[in-house]
């Protein structure tokens, strides 16, 4: 095993500010209370609004010199995404839930599929990315259970997700910071999209 630094990485486009406040809010509604949802809420933590991203690739923990490559890699993948709509929400992974989420929908030419499939295409290149053999599915994660949390969620109860889209604007590559508080990430590297 190397001793090299490393980072935990991953890719993401971002929901506009005014998108993730919305989201943030109605996350804390949804789970408001104890038991309407089959979780109880104290056992349920929702992600500060700034935290809110839609990841493309888990990269996971990579060696720190490989950033600036995998930051080129993200400017071959530049090509613009539609209108993106915020969908039905739900818990992931669907057997043993531990996150609340909401499906995000691709734009009518699968303009965030397409930009997903070219960018596990550049970071196998440039730094031997395996995609995960699960299909994409793009979501923004909004709540993640407590350890030691009981009862088993149910998407039935949950009150309908606003009706926001957004046309994300970036791609950035993401430094994700663990504690026992929660995740923390830092943008390293942003790369516009196309029109």
């Amino acid at each position: 095993m190397s001793d090299a630094p490393s980072a935990r990485l991953f890719v993401a486009v971002d929901p506009p500010g005014h998108v993730c406040e919305e989201l943030a809010v109605w996350a804390r509604g949804a789970l408001r209370g104890t038991g309407s949802t089959g979780v109880e809420a104290s056992s349920v933590r929702v992600l500060d609004p700034e935290l809110l991203h839609v990841t493309l690739c888990f990269l996971g923990n990579r060696p720190v010199e490989e950033i600036a490559v995998i930051g080129e890699a993200l400017g071959e993948c530049a090509s613009g995404v539609g209108e993106l709509r915020i969908g039905a929400p739900l818990w992931l992974p669907p057997r043993r839930p531990r996150t609340l989420a909401v499906e995000v929908r691709d734009d009518a030419d699968g303009g965030l599929a397409s930009l997903h499939g070219m960018l596990a295409q550049a970071l196998t290149r440039a730094c031997g990315y395996e995609q995960e053999r699960r299909r994409f599915r793009a979501h923004v994660t909004l709540a993640r259970m407590r350890e030691g949390h009981r009862g088993r969620p149910d998407e039935r109860t949950l009150p309908p997700t606003p009706a926001l889209s957004f046309t994300p604007a970036k791609v950035i590559l993401y430094r994700s910071w663990l504690s026992p508080a929660g995740a923390s990430y830092e943008a390293l590297v942003t790369r516009t999209l196309g029109p």
